[in-house]
């Protein structure tokens, strides 16, 4: 495998597959490769068309889908689909705004953006985001979203997942000078937000994974590291 850190991985059919990330010269990479787990043997693949390092992947069929991630310190709004079958990259339209650590969220036929931190050299300093912006996979667009629709907490790096036909966040940093504790959900049914009850543990750079209709926080960060582990479930109202 060649060497980087911030890469992504994704597991399928017997192959993890590993790409972009950053480099011993901080220059973001654009490789692709797959573990074969049954010959024990990497074989490189067709190379991203954008290099980036912290990107955010999901596999959805045969395709592997990769949206933001980094170059240097700025933010990218690239995103592209790997076709397995075919080892080929398609170019999907652009994220509608560039901002790091903004989280994605897949729900039934549609793909969320959310939140996030505005930087870079076109701003004056950075700010954080309510931003909400829907990518309808059947139509291969960005819908235009209402400014009613967007988070009601401005957050960036926070857990994020679809649990019971919602989308759920909670958690990370906005503009107050501690970690959020907050979370709250959107019903796309009602096309609104709800408040959910508060994490336990306020933190940010979450891990986290829905396992039986939980959406489960891991570690992450608030003053210093931390070890908790926490479950969250709604009910199908």
């Amino acid at each position: 495998m060649i060497a980087g850190c911030r890469s992504f991985s994704l597991q399928s059919d017997y192959r993890v597959y590993a790409a972009g990330g950053m480099g011993l010269d901080l220059r973001p990479h654009n490789h692709l490769q797959h573990y074969d787990m049954l010959k024990d043997m990497w074989v490189s693949l067709a190379p991203m068309p954008t290099p980036r390092y912290a990107a955010t992947s999901f596999l959805r069929g045969s395709k592997i889908y990769v949206l933001g991630g980094r170059q240097s310190k700025y933010a990218v709004n690239a995103f592209e689909v790997f076709d397995i079958e075919t080892r080929s990259w398609t170019k999907f339209p652009n994220i509608p705004y560039k901002r790091a650590f903004s989280i994605f969220v897949t729900l039934d036929n549609h793909l969320y953006s959310l939140g996030g931190l505005r930087q870079g050299r076109l701003y004056r300093q950075p700010k954080f985001l309510r931003t909400m912006d829907v990518f309808d996979m059947e139509q291969g667009g960005w819908l235009k979203m209402e400014r009613s629709f967007f988070l009601k907490k401005r957050r960036a790096d926070f857990v994020a997942g679809s649990l019971s036909g919602r989308v759920i966040v909670a958690g990370g940093l906005g503009n107050q000078p501690t970690v959020l504790e907050t979370a709250e959900a959107f019903h796309p049914g009602k096309n609104k937000w709800e408040i959910l009850p508060a994490m336990p543990t306020p933190r940010c750079a979450c891990s986290s994974i829905v396992v039986k209709n939980c959406l489960l926080a891991v570690g992450g960060v608030n003053q210093g590291l931390s070890d908790a582990v926490e479950a969250l479930s709604v009910s199908d109202s």
